[in-house]
């Protein structure tokens, strides 16, 4: 049976030394660390558990460190603001970096937390909530049909990578990658610091990496169809089409590809998934999929456990069958 990759995501519900056990045996490969939310040196204790997790089950497993890289969030000051539909905002109160301001246009579109909160800009000033919740720090931010020019690695990014190899980390996972120079000046940075031999993953998630997608392959271990940003920049309805079309350029070139968002995602709060789920990762893996993750479902869900018993259970019974089957 050939190789496939099952990661997780380490968080506030699975960083504990037996939980993360738990989720080896469960069919765990390897975990995620989302940088966003803080640095490698503040998540030190979660990586050593990982570490000792690792020793004890007598498992390898790669550990991804998931970059800022060119991403627009809400800061990470920001109080939580409840946002209710209908309601008109000033713009410079939802915590929105300062390079977005020259492209809020009026009737421009903007999507927060994977597009779960709506926003149309009135004017330069102002914003009406077409889709409220709560606005939270850290959080997504996409606006449709703009692309904001942003270095391809923050301050933090180059302190992380600096670090990254001392941590044990084996591969980088570069959000929305754009060209073959953002990728190519990512591999610099990661060979200047001890990283050859770490694995780089390039996250499609805008309609400029679907764009360059095929151009990017020689220059990533493997591509990310990174479907939360994604949706918001191709627009939802149209995401499943878009991840089918990425899908046949890597199986055209036999590169490897990782599916992931919301695979689980009602057992964030579930104790089983939906019929749907189980379908979606089933397919995931028969199509081609080398990589699947579950984000959220373990990092803070209530079932981190059981999300990556039914996650790996479901992919390895699509992997035989593709094998077995007429893929």
């Amino acid at each position: 049976m050939k190789d496939l990759y099952i990661f997780g995501t380490l968080g506030p519900a699975c960083h504990e030394v037996e939980t993360i056990m738990a989720l080896f045996r469960a069919g765990a490969t390897g975990m995620r660390l989302n940088l966003s939310h803080g640095n490698l040196a503040q998540h030190a204790d979660w990586i050593a558990n990982f570490h000792i997790a690792a020793k004890r089950c007598g498992v390898s497993p790669q550990l991804l460190i998931d970059m800022q890289g060119p991403e627009l969030r809400t800061s990470a000051s920001l109080s939580p603001l409840p946002l209710e539909t209908d309601h008109i905002v000033m713009t410079n109160t939802l915590g929105f970096p300062d390079c977005v301001q020259p492209y809020l246009k009026t009737g421009v579109h903007i999507l927060v937390d994977d597009g779960r909160i709506l926003l149309e800009t009135v004017d330069h000033e102002k914003s009406k909530v077409l889709r409220g919740g709560l606005l939270l720090p850290r959080k997504s931010i996409t606006i449709q049909n703009v692309s904001i020019p942003l270095p391809v690695l923050t301050k933090e990014d180059f302190d992380n990578l600096s670090c990254a190899a001392q941590y044990g980390v084996t591969g980088i996972m570069q959000p929305f990658v754009r060209s073959t120079e953002d990728l190519i000046k990512v591999r610099a940075q990661m060979d200047a610091c001890g990283l050859k031999n770490a694995c780089l993953y390039a996250k499609i998630e805008s309609k400029e990496g679907i764009a360059m997608a095929e151009s990017l392959l020689p220059y990533c271990d493997e591509l990310i169809i990174a479907r939360g940003d994604l949706a918001d920049s191709v627009g939802l309805v149209h995401l499943a089409s878009a991840q089918h079309d990425l899908e046949k350029i890597c199986r055209r070139h036999e590169k490897p590809y990782m599916i992931v968002t919301q695979m689980l995602h009602s057992m964030m709060t579930s104790p089983i998934p939906t019929r749907a789920e189980i379908s979606d990762i089933y397919h995931a893996v028969y199509n081609g999929a080398s990589s699947i993750m579950l984000t959220g479902e373990t990092a803070s869900g209530s079932y981190p456990v059981e999300a990556m018993n039914y996650f790996a259970q479901t992919a390895y019974t699509a992997l035989k069958d593709r094998e077995d089957g007429t893929f």
